[in-house]
C-alpha cells in the first residue's frame, strides 16, 4: 500500500484530482492511499501517518524550499504536480509522477 500526501492550500481544490488519482490507481489493480490536506495540516498528519511521497498543488508550489526543510532525512520523496496535469486534473499522469518519485 502507497500513501501519496497531496498539498494545497485549503485541501479542496484537490479533493477531485484525489478521486481521478485513486481510479487510475484502482485501473492499476494498486493499493493506494491517496489523499489531500491544507498545507497547515501537513506536520500534524505526518505525525499520525506515515506518507510515501508528497506532491504540493501549483498553487503552493512557492512553499518547496520549506517542505524541502522539513522533509530532509526522511526519505520522503517532494515534487510539485504540473500546472497542466493539476488544471486537466489528469490523475493518471499525477498519479505516475508520485510513483517515479518512490523508486
Amino acid at each position: 500500500m502507497k500513501t501519496i500526501m497531496l498539498v494545497c492550500v485549503a485541501g479542496m481544490s484537490t479533493s477531485l484530482l484525489v478521486t481521478k488519482m485513486q481510479k487510475a490507481a484502482q485501473a492499476q489493480n494498486m493499493e493506494a492511499d491517496i489523499f489531500a490536506i491544507a498545507e497547515n495540516e501537513v506536520e500534524k498528519t505526518m505525525e499520525n501517518k506515515s506518507i510515501d511521497v508528497l506532491l504540493l498543488g501549483p498553487q503552493v508550489r512557492y512553499l518547496k524550499s520549506s517542505f524541502d526543510k522539513k522533509l530532509a532525512g526522511t526519505g520522503i520523496p517532494l515534487d510539485v504536480i504540473s500546472m497542466s496535469d493539476y488544471g486537466m486534473m489528469n490523475g493518471e499522469n499525477v498519479l505516475n509522477q508520485a510513483l517515479h518519485l518512490m523508486k
